[in-house]
């Protein structure tokens, strides 16, 4: 394969709701260099002096050649194009509890960083969503007598696990191992609006694993613990730790909490904050649809742009179903005014993680950005990222 060839960058993403497909074909080494570019529905070929380089896409995606419209040139990318696009490709979400019906067997609860065993073989009865935040003020509207839960916070029983936005609470008996937190079990107090109990903020809450010391989440009384999904998975007993490379875990975790959120609460903004209430992240989902396909047949020839991790591994399937997202990073004191506006818009919903997560996503974000093509990398003033679900 010819050198000049083998320098096209290729960035493919695709919208299966609107059937549409942005291709960009970035300059070769040499400046000026004619090629020569065939689209058929499942190739592309690029023809230079120097050589042909072919590119092979997913058995599930399909072009439609005759619709190539909005030819441009773009400095620092390359050729850009649009057509239309057929895909059947299904994303494989990553699920929380990564079975059916959790609630029929007996689960264990590992470590995501380290895969140390946190709750063993559990047998949960009971696998409930939580209400939402503000179900306390729900319940006083419609209610003609005096609030039955007041001051009454839900936690789960000995064989139950509650489901959270961003986390899990469950019951851990005193025969189960788990790790401990770093002091011992903290006073309670009521928040009133929320109906629910918090942690006083002068407490160390915190619940580490044993092994590796990552923040797992943090204990809500002296029978209750928070689990942060980010940091949990949870597998039937008579399987084995299932391995998954950290960012890839991060990404889809997050990226289905906005997509689920957004479809329950028709809401797109978000503010990601720490356990220490600071706001570290400003996300606007911008679509859930998109497919984005950089690894491809050709991947030893070709330089692409390597937009999601291990992107350079072979793999039969060569798309990745992913969100598109706009952010903006609040650490060292950037974009305080914006953060404060969104903070006090009822629209904007908050994502509480651990801290050290919160600026491991951040990382992932800018990191993805940087792999962009440079004239998809900014939307007004927010940057522009792929979340890999």
């Amino acid at each position: 394969m010819a050198a000049a060839a083998a320098e096209t960058r290729v960035f493919l993403e695709l919208r299966r709701q609107l059937q549409s497909a942005l291709l960009i074909l970035g300059e070769a080494k040499e400046e000026g260099m004619p090629m020569d570019i065939s689209i058929t529905p499942s190739s592309l070929q690029m023809k230079t002096p120097e050589g042909c380089t072919e590119i092979w896409l997913p058995a599930e995606v399909r072009l439609v050649p005759s619709s190539c419209r909005g030819l441009q040139f773009v400095a620092g990318d390359g050729l850009h194009l649009r057509l239309h696009a057929r895909t059947e490709f299904c994303p494989k979400l990553i699920s929380m509890f990564h079975q059916t019906s959790p609630a029929q067997g007996h689960c264990t609860f590992y470590c995501q960083s380290c895969g140390e065993v946190i709750i063993k073989d559990r047998k949960l009865l009971r696998v409930l969503p939580l209400p939402t935040e503000n179900w306390g003020a729900l319940v006083g509207e419609w209610c003609c007598h005096p609030d039955p839960f007041a001051n009454k916070p839900l936690h789960p029983q000995e064989n139950d696990c509650f489901i959270g936005d961003t986390f899990f609470l469950v019951n851990l008996r005193t025969d189960i191992g788990h790790p401990r937190p770093e002091s011992s079990p903290v006073e309670m107090h009521c928040v009133s609006s929320k109906n629910h109990l918090k942690p006083e903020p002068k407490a160390n809450t915190k619940v580490i694993c044993k092994r590796c010391k990552v923040t797992l989440g943090e204990t809500v009384s002296s029978e209750t613990t928070k689990f942060y999904v980010t940091e949990i998975i949870i597998r039937p007993s008579d399987s084995s730790f299932l391995i998954i490379p950290r960012s890839q875990f991060v990404q889809s975790v997050i990226a289905q909490c906005l997509v689920e959120l957004s479809s329950a609460r028709s809401t797109f903004r978000f503010t990601i904050q720490g356990q220490d209430g600071r706001v570290y992240i400003l996300l606007w989902l911008l679509n859930s649809d998109s497919l984005v396909i950089e690894s491809l047949r050709s991947s030893k020839c070709i330089k692409k742009f390597p937009l999601l991790e291990d992107s350079m591994k072979t793999d039969s399937t060569f798309a990745w179903s992913a969100v598109k997202v706009l952010y903006q990073p609040c650490i060292k004191s950037r974009n305080e005014k914006l953060a404060s506006s969104w903070e006090s818009d009822i629209s904007v919903h908050s994502l509480t993680l651990p801290s050290a997560t919160c600026l491991e996503l951040l990382l992932i974000l800018s990191r993805n950005n940087a792999m962009l093509p440079p004239s998809l990398r900014r939307m007004n003033s927010f940057q522009v990222a792929f979340l890999r679900m």
